[in-house]
C-alpha cells in the first residue's frame, strides 16, 4: 500500500508563513484579482486559482502544498507495438449520390 505524501506545510503553517510575510488571505486574494474568501476557503475546498495564489507568494509550488490534491497520472502514451493505429473508419470513395437519395 502506498503512502500519502506529506505537505510542505500544514494549513495553521501556510496561515502563520503568509502572517509572518505581512500578508492576509483576503488581501492576496484581492491582489490577485479573486474574490475576497476564495483564498480563505482553500483550506476545505479545492480551488486551484487560489492555490496557486497562495504557493506564488510563498514562492513553493501548490503540489508541494497540497499533494493529495495534485495526484501523479501515469503516462498516457500507449505502446504502438502492442496498439497499432486504427484506419480511418471514413472511407476515401466519392460519396454515392444515387444510393443516398
Amino acid at each position: 500500500m502506498t503512502q500519502r505524501p506529506s505537505p510542505a506545510l500544514d494549513w495553521p503553517g501556510i496561515v502563520a508563513e503568509l502572517h509572518r510575510r505581512g500578508m492576509t488571505l483576503t488581501e492576496l486574494a484581492r491582489r490577485n484579482g479573486l474574490h475576497a474568501a476564495v483564498c480563505r476557503q482553500v483550506k476545505d475546498r479545492t480551488n486551484f486559482k487560489g492555490q496557486k495564489a497562495i504557493a506564488d507568494f510563498l514562492e513553493m509550488k501548490p503540489e508541494a502544498l497540497w499533494p493529495d490534491r495534485y495526484p501523479k497520472g501515469k503516462p498516457r502514451i500507449l505502446d504502438t507495438n502492442k496498439y497499432p493505429p486504427v484506419a480511418s473508419l471514413k472511407a476515401d470513395a466519392i460519396a454515392d449520390t444515387r444510393a443516398a437519395a
